[in-house]
């Protein structure tokens, strides 16, 4: 009993640690983005700090890096976690273009793809093809670096020290919930919309998207499902499918990561994982 209790001070001290430094080490980051300005080497600055913190914090408490669920695992949950946001981002795209929330087809984006291809006069879905198969493989692998930087420490380290004190439910949820505070300063920032609304579909969205990623990584032991989750869902809604819709006065309240659809359809399916996990006795 005294062992369990000291390993429960242990793990809280942990937490603890890791969320003052991770405070102070994204204050930093979002003072750049917010105070300065928003570019990609900053905002890779931030997307860091949650692995810097994780070292840190392993350092402080007398562990080894080492330790982290670095194996690659089964191939299996390493293409779930690349498919599974293709599909939820396709559906939700599929039913805003369906219900006429938005157009399929920004010819805005068209003629920046056809200027960016060096294919002026090539045909609007030959142009629409190339770039989805390069945002989904060259894109994707360079957004690999700074994709891993935010889950060696969400997803590699936080998940698992909750575990220790938590339920799986309750380890998605609280780790969902800091994770979307976390990008808080920069919606409030740069939204430019109904800020309530677009923090609680952002949240929504994060805190389900937490159930399914958490999910893989305790299923694979292994921090790369999540790795590949979270940069497949950037890249196809960022660099794919929000490009590519063109916007209506209902567009805003639907679409990207800010509008209700894709919280909706991620929902519905961390609806499914949460059983999974339950019925596999996580």
């Amino acid at each position: 009993m005294q062992a369990q209790q000291n390993d429960k001070h242990a793990t809280i001290t942990t937490l603890i640690v890791f969320l003052g430094v991770l405070t102070a080490s994204s204050a930093a980051g979002h003072y750049l983005i917010v105070g300065l300005v928003p570019t990609s080497l900053y905002v890779g600055t931030l997307m860091v700090m949650p692995t810097l913190s994780a070292f840190v914090t392993l350092m402080l408490r007398g562990r080894k890096i080492s330790s982290l669920p670095w194996a690659w695992g089964r191939h299996g949950a390493n293409w779930a976690g690349y498919l599974i946001p293709v599909f939820y981002v396709g559906v939700a795209y599929a039913l805003i273009w369906q219900l006429g929330l938005g157009g399929m087809g920004n010819p805005e984006t068209l003629a920046e793809w056809r200027g960016e291809l060096g294919l002026p006069d090539a045909d609007g879905w030959m142009v629409i093809a190339l770039m989805v198969v390069l945002m989904a493989v060259v894109q994707f692998v360079k957004s690999l670096g700074t994709i891993a930087g935010e889950e060696i420490g969400w997803r590699g380290f936080f998940v698992f020290e909750l575990r220790k004190l938590m339920s799986f439910e309750a380890t998605c949820l609280v780790s969902g919930l800091v994770w979307a505070v976390w990008h808080y300063p920069i919606i409030i920032a740069y939204g430019g919309g109904d800020t309530v609304f677009q923090l609680a579909c952002f949240t929504v969205m994060l805190v389900s998207m937490s159930v399914i990623m958490t999910y893989y990584t305790f299923r694979a032991r292994s921090l790369w499902p999540a790795v590949m989750f979270h940069g497949a869902h950037n890249i196809y809604i960022q660099k794919i499918f929000s490009p590519m819709t063109e916007a209506n006065d209902q567009t805003a309240m639907w679409s990207d990561e800010y509008g209700l659809m894709i919280p909706i359809v991620v929902t519905v399916l961390a609806l499914i994982y949460w059983r999974r996990a339950r019925a596999a006795g996580m």
